[in-house]
């Protein structure tokens, strides 16, 4: 009866990791072995974890990642010039912390998006908040709140991430308006939050893409100069490992 009330007011308290931590204690025959000072750093272990592992959860499921990648899974073998070392410095998400930028160029299949959703998952295991948005659709979606009238709203969504991807930059052709959005919300988060960008255009072509020079120049001003850049060039990925295995699934661009 006294476990039951035991369990019952640790999960009202919304310690549940305890709660299974404590059931497990109790089937464990050699648990005994253990004073109660081990027993009850076992506990508050297991809560910490299962408190990190649901914010985790919670910051991966609004990040809305395209893939489902990790750092560990990359890929070196492949000569796209990716450099492990160039990793490493990202690894750690201090740059999200010093609020800097990630750009990452190169051809369709050189495997960009997934490299853009590993180091934004990394983001999320170390504690922050994350949003991914494919180019066209949030320059669609800031046309949108233009015209309903919430683009207030959705510039303080944005704002509030501590890193936005943006995916396939110059993909799609987008109004002059949506740039100049675009220019608000990197002013807005400019030495608060980090931007990463995807593109199979080169940084220096951005000006082409954007197609007005003044809007061109200030957002490159406000995305480049503290950014890291990942080049990336050589055949495909996808299309090398479709040669090799026809039957393989191809992996994000």
């Amino acid at each position: 009866m006294l476990n039951h009330q035991t369990m019952d007011k640790l999960n009202a308290l919304r310690l549940e990791g305890m709660a299974q931590a404590l059931e497990e204690q109790r089937r464990q025959a050699d648990i005994s072995q253990l004073d109660f000072e081990e027993r009850f750093t076992l506990l508050v272990e297991r809560q910490w974890l299962w408190r990190e592992n649901r914010a985790l959860a919670a910051r991966l499921h609004h990040a809305q990642l395209k893939v489902a990648a990790s750092l560990e899974d990359i890929d070196y073998r492949h000569p796209r010039g990716l450099k492990r070392a160039q990793i490493e410095q990202l690894r750690a998400s201090q740059w999200v912390v010093q609020h800097r930028n990630c750009l990452i160029t190169g051809p369709t299949g050189s495997g960009k998006t997934y490299l853009a959703c590993a180091l934004a998952h990394q983001a999320c295991r170390d504690g922050h908040r994350v949003g991914y948005y494919y180019a066209p659709k949030l320059f669609r979606e800031l046309q949108n709140a233009q015209a309903d009238g919430s683009l207030l709203k959705l510039l303080k969504k944005l704002n509030r991430a501590a890193l936005i991807v943006i995916d396939d930059f110059g993909v799609a052709a987008v109004a002059g308006k949506q740039y100049r959005d675009l220019l608000e919300i990197l002013d807005d988060r400019q030495g608060s939050g980090s931007t990463l960008i995807t593109s199979q255009f080169p940084v220096d072509q951005w000006h082409e893409v954007i197609n007005d020079a003044t809007v061109a120049d200030a957002i490159l001003d406000r995305l480049v100069h503290n950014a890291y850049r990942l080049e990336l060039n050589g055949e495909s990925i996808r299309k090398s490992r479709a040669t090799l295995n026809p039957n393989s699934k191809p992996p994000a661009d």
